[in-house]
C-alpha cells in the first residue's frame, strides 16, 4: 500500500476534486478545456489499441509473421480479419515519446521540439501545451474521452492526460514500469486514476484491460466516445505471467519466450475489450484500431523480419508498424490498403468521422483516411513522409512513393542512400548511384522540411546506470 505521506508529497497530482473521481468524470473548470457540445448518438465510437515496442513479425495477421506467433494473437488478428490490414503503415517517430507526440497531435513532433524521449523525472515541460491532441478535438465535438495506460508525454500537472483532452485517465505517466506490483512505486511509475495513486496489486496488462472494460461498461449507450488504450506490453522488463511462460515453454531462447508471454497477455486483454464491445452492443458502431508505437525492439526479443533495423533507428524496422482497423458494415472485411499511411493521419480521420472540419490553422501533417476506408477513394494521393532523429545533423529520412531516401548520420557522412521499398523492403540494395537526379530532388524536399523544424528541447543519450 502506498503511504499517505507518499501520496501527499511525491506525486505531481491534479487537484483533489479531480483525483477523487472513480468513474469517467466530467472535467472541472480548471482543466481549461472547452465544454463538450451535444453530439448525435449515431456518431461512431473510436477505440485505439496501442502496443509498445512490438516486432513487425510478431502478430498473426502480418504477412511475414514469425512461425511461433502465427496462432498467438487470435484476438488482434480478428481485427484485421473483420476489417483492413495496412501493409505500409508508419509511426512518425522511432522511439516511444516522440511517436506518441506526433500521433496525438497529427503534426510532426519535430516541429515542436519533441524529438527525443522525455528523460525520467524531467519536470521542466513535456509535449508543447499549444499543441492540441485528438482527445481535445473529439471532446470539442461532443465525445467522451478516456485513456488507459502509458502516457510518456510530460510529468508536471499541466502536461498530464486530464489536462490534454482526456475526461478520464487510468495509467502511468512514465514510459515503462514492472508488470508485477512494486514495493516502492515512484511517482511517475505508480498507476493513478485522474491524479490519485492506486494500490499496487495485480498484473499491469490485466489492470489496463480491466480499466478499458470499465470505461466501456460505464459509457453504455451515452454520447459517442473515444478510448485510447496504451499498453506497455511488450516493452521491457520481460516479466510474463508464469502460466503464460509455462504454456509457451517450447519457444526458445528464453528471452524470446518471455517476450512472447507479454504478447500473449496483450492479446488476451485485447480479446476481453473486443468481447465487451460485442456484449454491450457497441461494436456495431465502433471503429477499432490496433497498431504499435514504433519499430520492434529486437534487443528484448522482438522480430522485425523482413525489415532492416529496430526501435531507435530510421530504417524500416524502426518506423514501420503493424496496423489494422475494423468497423462493421463500413470497412470491407479482409481488405488491404497498400499505400503508405502514418499515425499523423489519425487525428484528421477522427475529426471527419465525428462530422467536424479540420481548420487549416491547425497546420496538420496528416490526411483523413476516411474516404479510403469507406471505399470512396481508390488510392491515397502520393505524398512525402518524413522522419528525423536526434536533431540537426543526425539521422534523417524521407519516403515518397516506393522510394526511401536515408541519411544514416550526417555528422559522419553526407552520402544519401536510396531504396526501392516495393522491390526491396529489407533495404539491402542502395540504388542512389543509379538515380542521381531523384536523390537530388528528394534531398531538396528533405532539406526544405528540415528548415521548418525546431531543435530538440531535451534529450540526447543518457548514460546507462551500471
Amino acid at each position: 500500500m502506498i503511504s499517505a505521506l507518499f501520496l501527499a508529497v511525491s506525486l505531481p497530482f491534479l487537484p483533489p476534486s479531480q483525483g477523487e473521481a472513480t468513474g469517467a468524470p466530467t472535467p472541472k473548470a480548471q482543466d481549461s478545456q472547452p465544454a463538450s457540445k451535444p453530439a448525435k448518438r449515431s456518431l461512431p465510437n473510436i477505440v485505439l489499441l496501442f502496443s509498445d515496442d512490438a516486432g513487425y513479425a510478431d502478430f498473426g495477421f502480418q504477412e511475414h509473421v514469425a512461425k511461433e506467433m502465427k496462432s498467438l494473437t487470435p484476438h488482434i488478428d480478428s481485427i484485421a480479419a473483420h476489417g483492413v490490414r495496412f501493409t505500409n503503415a508508419y509511426m512518425s517517430g522511432c522511439v516511444c515519446s516522440p511517436s506518441r507526440a506526433g500521433m496525438l497531435t497529427g503534426r510532426y513532433q519535430c516541429r515542436f521540439g519533441h524529438e527525443n524521449n522525455i528523460p525520467p523525472g524531467y519536470m521542466k515541460g513535456g509535449m508543447e501545451l499549444k499543441e492540441k491532441t485528438f482527445a481535445d478535438r473529439l471532446r470539442a465535438l461532443g465525445y467522451r474521452t478516456g485513456m488507459v495506460g502509458k502516457w510518456h508525454l510530460g510529468y508536471p500537472e499541466p502536461y498530464q492526460p486530464n489536462r490534454r483532452g482526456f475526461d478520464w485517465f487510468l495509467g502511468l505517466l512514465q514510459g515503462a514500469r514492472p508488470y508485477f506490483p512494486m514495493r516502492r512505486p515512484t511517482p511517475h511509475k505508480v498507476l493513478q486514476e485522474n491524479g490519485k495513486a492506486l494500490p499496487e496489486k495485480g498484473y499491469v496488462t490485466d489492470r489496463f484491460g480491466d480499466a478499458a472494460i470499465r470505461f466501456l461498461e460505464e459509457q453504455g449507450q451515452k454520447n459517442p466516445f473515444f478510448l485510447y488504450v496504451s499498453f506497455t506490453s511488450p516493452h521491457g522488463p520481460l516479466q510474463a505471467k508464469p502460466k503464460d511462460l509455462k504454456a509457451l515453454e517450447a519457444i526458445q531462447p528464453v528471452k524470446r519466450r518471455r517476450y512472447a508471454g507479454l504478447i500473449k497477455s496483450l492479446d488476451d486483454n485485447v480479446g476481453r475489450i473486443l468481447e465487451t464491445l460485442k456484449a454491450t452492443g457497441l461494436d456495431k458502431n465502433t471503429l477499432v484500431i490496433f497498431t504499435n508505437d514504433n519499430g520492434g525492439q529486437t534487443m528484448t526479443g522482438a522480430i522485425n523480419t523482413p525489415l532492416r533495423g529496430r526501435k531507435g533507428q530510421l530504417w524500416e524496422g524502426g518506423i514501420r508498424v503493424p496496423m489494422c482497423m475494423s468497423w462493421p458494415g463500413r470497412i470491407q472485411a479482409g481488405s488491404r490498403i497498400t499505400e503508405p499511411v502514418i499515425s499523423l493521419d489519425f487525428l484528421p480521420t477522427f475529426v471527419e468521422m465525428a462530422k467536424g472540419q479540420v481548420d487549416p490553422a491547425w497546420k496538420l501533417d496528416g490526411v483523413s483516411l476516411l474516404p479510403r476506408l469507406l471505399g470512396k477513394q481508390e488510392r491515397l494521393p502520393e505524398r512525402a513522409l518524413y522522419w528525423r532523429k536526434g536533431g540537426p545533423g543526425n539521422e534523417i529520412a524521407l519516403r515518397r512513393g516506393p522510394y526511401k531516401l536515408h541519411f544514416s548520420n550526417r555528422k559522419q557522412s553526407e552520402l544519401a542512400e536510396l531504396y526501392d521499398l516495393d522491390k526491396d523492403i529489407g533495404e539491402t540494395k542502395d540504388i542512389a548511384g543509379e538515380h542521381r537526379e531523384l536523390v537530388q530532388e528528394l534531398t531538396k524536399l528533405l532539406g526544405a522540411w528540415e528548415k521548418e523544424l525546431e531543435a530538440p528541447r531535451w534529450g540526447g543519450r543518457r548514460k546507462r546506470r551500471k
